[in-house]
């Protein structure tokens, strides 16, 4: 049976990359669905859809249970879910605090506590998380103060889930993108170098190296895949 693995902001720009990847590798794919978007992927064997949204717990630990009883094992969780905002601390509100949060940790600690709990009990598993250059060099993250906060609680979340999983087989990564190569981030930044950016298809490269068997090797992993931005 193929490797199992939950994906969450599989619809997204880098989501759909590393969907495709992951499935040309003969992953099989569980991913979260919001409304509207129910059909995703329905040409795509490999991919189930559960419809959940990850910012409410009770609905994102029945979509890992789901997911956990129709693959029987789930190996991984790759959580891309996430969203930016531009404000400067003067300029950030307590709601733009919380979207962020909501958007960028709660999206993501939904899913790790439940499926922690899956590997614990299955003999370990992998966490894969996007993270931000701004959490890791403050000059870069004054413009977007609610968002690197956010960003930062994800580093320290691998941190934790490293340690606690240390002797349980159980590892958290952080892939670090400078600038994603996307639609949304060209239109935002007209005026750069889109050559000096990481491309979508490049990070979804990265995730499918730390699935590989080397990856799984690596501890305390933060990828920074910055190209020359």
């Amino acid at each position: 049976m193929p490797k199992q693995v939950i994906v969450t902001g599989a619809t997204g720009n880098l989501g759909k990359d590393v969907v495709k990847k992951l499935t040309a590798l003969g992953y099989g794919l569980h991913i979260n669905v919001r409304e509207g978007k129910t059909n995703a992927y329905a040409d795509n064997a490999s991919v189930s859809n559960y419809l959940a949204d990850l910012s409410d717990a009770a609905q994102t630990e029945l979509f890992v249970a789901e997911a956990i009883t129709n693959a029987g094992k789930i190996e991984a969780g790759i959580l891309l879910a996430g969203g930016f905002a531009m404000a400067k601390l003067t300029d950030t509100t307590d709601a733009d605090i919380e979207q962020m949060l909501t958007m960028n940790f709660k999206t993501a600690f939904h899913v790790v506590k439940p499926l922690m709990k899956h590997f614990e009990a299955n003999g370990g598993g992998q966490f894969i998380f996007i993270g931000a250059r701004p959490a890791l060099v403050p000059e870069a993250g004054t413009g977007s103060f609610a968002y690197t906060l956010a960003k930062t609680l994800i580093f320290q979340m691998a941190d934790l889930i490293n340690a606690e999983g240390k002797a349980k087989n159980i590892t958290a990564t952080v892939i670090v993108p400078s600038i994603i190569d996307t639609p949304d981030n060209r239109a935002a930044m007209p005026n750069s170098d889109f050559s000096k950016w990481i491309s979508a298809p490049d990070m979804a490269e990265g995730v499918a190296f730390v699935l590989s068997d080397t990856g799984k090797k690596l501890r305390q992993t933060v990828l920074k895949l910055y190209n020359e931005a």
